[in-house]
């Protein structure tokens, strides 16, 4: 058990990764410019693009009583960082970098200058470069896995990349784990009937962009869970997504009719995922807890209406 500050924890994605955490026994502070209705988090407003507020958020109390605790409030064990803008076009490019940056390398710097030496990043698949690719964009091969030289071109995947980029040199500087968990697209479980996972079973073809997989929103927080619990490898990065491809075709079979020109760099499981996460189950031990064929339901396709 830890007390974990958690930043964007009355998002989309934030609310099932504090559900898993206080599952654990954890205590949590959510940072975010929303409010958060629940009863055993408080929520407290801040702007993660003023570093004061950060370092004052960091090293306050972690909920409103009367009177408060005597002496100082107890440090933080670990800051999850999940706060930014979720994609391009929610506001101009320039206000998403700057934003997406300077609250990440905010949020970096006061904990490690505050002796916090846990932090988990949420970064994003996009840096490998096609979600938002200017017109139709290939992986360079299968799996798509941590290793792979990236080099995005939009502007969300491009703050991304350098969110990685200062995770990596303050855990040098101060001796520190900071994981940076490239997310895919995060499917909450009413989703699991809904347009979006119809669409990836039955149209496979639409969505290279998210590279036929996924990531529950409940297990991303069992992932965030096994980053806490998981000490001393310094900076790392992590596919965070499920096991299995989002299509009826086995992987290879599917991958190598699609796409016969791409390499495929070593054995797949049979419907193992094209982005990998071999990685976080072998070094976080994380396991799957949510495989989208447990919750799906529409298993036959839609018959298309034909034009009078």
């Amino acid at each position: 058990m830890g007390r974990i500050v958690v930043t964007g924890g009355s998002g989309k994605a934030g609310q099932f990764v504090i559900a898993e955490l206080l599952k654990h026994g954890h205590m949590v502070l959510n940072l975010d410019l929303a409010p958060m209705d629940h009863p055993e988090v408080y929520t407290l407003k801040t702007d993660l693009a003023d570093s004061g507020q950060v370092f004052n958020a960091l090293s306050g109390q972690w909920s409103l009583r009367e009177p408060f605790p005597e002496g100082l409030p107890p440090r933080p064990d670990a800051v999850v960082h999940l706060a930014g803008y979720a994609r391009n076009m929610l506001v101009p490019d320039n206000e998403t970098f700057r934003s997406n940056t300077q609250g990440t390398y905010n949020i970096i710097e006061a904990a490690c200058k505050l002796g916090i030496r846990k932090i988990v990043l949420a970064s994003s698949v996009t840096v490998y470069g096609v979600s938002f690719a200017q017109g139709d964009a290939n992986f360079p091969s299968f799996p798509i896995h941590e290793d792979l030289d990236v080099n995005p071109t939009d502007t969300y995947a491009i703050a991304k990349l350098c969110n990685e980029r200062i995770g990596r040199g303050f855990a040098s500087r101060f001796n520190a784990d900071i994981y940076s968990l490239r997310i895919g697209r995060v499917i909450e479980p009413e989703e699991y009937d809904g347009e979006i996972f119809y669409s990836y079973v039955h149209e496979p073809l639409l969505w290279k962009v998210h590279g036929w997989s996924y990531i529950d929103a409940r297990d991303l927080g069992g992932m965030c869970e096994a980053a806490l619990r998981t000490d001393g490898l310094g900076f790392q990065v992590f596919n965070a997504t499920n096991d299995h491809i989002t299509n009826l075709s086995p992987t290879r079979e599917f991958l190598s009719k699609q796409f016969p020109h791409i390499p495929i760099t070593r054995d797949l499981e049979e419907f193992e995922a094209p982005f990998s996460n071999a990685k976080i189950k072998s070094m976080l031990g994380f396991e799957e807890q949510h495989p989208w064929k447990k919750y799906f339901s529409k298993w036959e396709k839609k018959q298309k209406q034909m034009a009078v």
